[in-house]
């Protein structure tokens, strides 16, 4: 009988530890990542660039890229730039902008991205979507996975305490993702690819139960992980569907109709998950979700994020058009403006103020 064997798209290499820099050349020098040595290599104009004077000596053969933003112009313009050199890799070095900057523009060019970010602020790090923002406000680009993801958790205690509260909201919405997509599977047939489910739900849950908090490499360590399964789940089912329901609708209603506003996004996303929670039927889950994510210091209520009570009904009542053909609770129960008025109050009162 022959065996069947299912191939995953993921990293060769995860190194995620503190000083995990400290071994990136030895990371790069693997053989299916740069058999040459010859790299380039993007970092941004902060966090990146800080780190280049420490790492530039044990990569003599890379070639330096400073990207400008996270602009959809700035990933074609490195592209161009990266033509001519012939590597084996590009590494993105930075904070998430840079980090998909460099998906885009490795993918344009043929290249295996190496991805080194320096801080967690959401699942882009290891998934296969490239955001940026265009001319049309902000698109999500399809990219090959990164080859190798390096995190050193000493470069992650040092970015700004907001940025890792943002990955936490992230990662803790893939539970109402996941429920939404077995809501789409009850009612509508969609097929659920149940390997990816259990990994996007499994990393929500570790991150949702874990006692510690930013302040841990315990809880740092499970926190990276989490987002990196984050990505890989992705990658398994061929869409953002493990980790994209309800709560990034909210976040994409957030973005659209208030872009010069809108909050960090998994700020949006955690709130929009615990909301979503709640108008499932969910309210004990809601309810624990929006404790964890105070404990944490996020918010769980739009006034907390700077927005009113009728604005975040208007971003709820909207949040179904920002991914025309994908069914969750928002599409399921399809409530009007006072529908979701009172609810929210309703919510509200569940969760305690």
């Amino acid at each position: 009988m022959p065996v069947l064997t299912r191939l995953i798209p993921s990293p060769v290499v995860v190194d995620i530890r503190p000083g995990a820099l400290d071994d990136l050349a030895g990371v790069l020098a693997d053989e299916r990542i740069s058999h040459s040595g010859k790299l380039a290599v993007a970092v941004s104009d902060g966090s990146g660039a800080r780190l280049r004077e420490r790492l530039s000596p044990s990569l003599p053969g890379a070639t330096w890229y400073e990207v400008g933003g996270g602009t959809l112009d700035d990933a074609v313009r490195l592209a161009g730039e990266m033509k001519s050199g012939h590597y084996d890799a590009l590494v993105g070095l930075g904070g998430g902008k840079i980090i998909d900057c460099a998906k885009f523009a490795a993918a344009r060019v043929g290249l295996p991205l190496v991805a080194v970010p320096t801080n967690l602020a959401h699942d882009g790090l290891c998934s296969p979507v490239a955001t940026l923002d265009n001319d049309a406000g902000r698109g999500s680009y399809g990219v090959p996975n990164p080859i190798a993801v390096v995190i050193d958790l000493n470069v992650i205690r040092e970015a700004p305490a907001r940025f890792v509260r943002s990955g936490i909201g992230d990662a803790i919405s893939n539970i109402s993702a996941v429920a939404d997509w077995e809501l789409a599977n009850r009612v509508n047939g969609e097929k659920i690819d149940g390997l990816a489910a259990a990994m996007a739900r499994q990393a929500g849950e570790a991150v949702l139960r874990h006692p510690g908090g930013i302040g841990d490499n315990d809880f740092l360590q499970v926190l990276a992980e989490a987002l990196v399964l984050s990505g890989i789940a992705m990658s398994v089912s061929g869409d953002s569907r493990p980790s994209s329901g309800a709560c990034h609708e909210i976040n994409h209603g957030f973005d659209l109709l208030f872009p010069k506003r809108a909050a960090a996004h998994g700020e949006q996303c955690g709130l929009g998950a615990a909301f979503a929670m709640y108008l499932r039927g969910a309210h004990e889950e809601s309810a624990f979700m929006a404790q964890v994510l105070r404990r944490h210091g996020l918010p769980v209520l739009p006034q907390e994020i700077g927005f009113t009570v009728d604005e975040f009904v208007r971003v709820v009542e909207y949040a179904p058009q920002t991914r025309p053909g994908r069914y969750t609770i928002l599409e399921h129960l399809d409530l009007k403006p006072e529908q979701i008025k009172d609810t929210y109050a309703d919510y509200v009162k569940a969760i305690g103020s």
